[in-house]
């Protein structure tokens, strides 16, 4: 599953986006990768380890409602699980 959430930009400057991203690996346990920056400058990527889909989606969920509060827009929503 895989959402990409945009700022509106301020001025001049680029638009803000974060990028979630569930995912499983190889062992059964789940990852929910985080992708933080502005559009065409660095990003920032960080990787959290879940033991469960539950608690990986829930991890999901809570980010991108954070991320939601904060002003950010839900641009584009992937996946068979994907959140309306």
């Amino acid at each position: 599953m895989r959402l990409l959430l945009q700022q509106r930009p301020q001025g001049h400057e680029a638009p803000r986006f974060v990028q979630l991203q569930l995912q499983s690996d190889l062992f059964g346990q789940w990852e929910l990768v985080r992708e933080t920056g502005q559009q065409g400058a660095r990003s920032t990527l960080r990787r959290d380890q879940f033991n469960d889909h539950a608690s990986a989606l829930q991890a999901l969920e809570k980010a991108r409602d954070q991320h939601l509060k904060k002003g950010f827009q839900l641009m584009f929503a992937q996946g068979v699980d994907a959140p309306r």
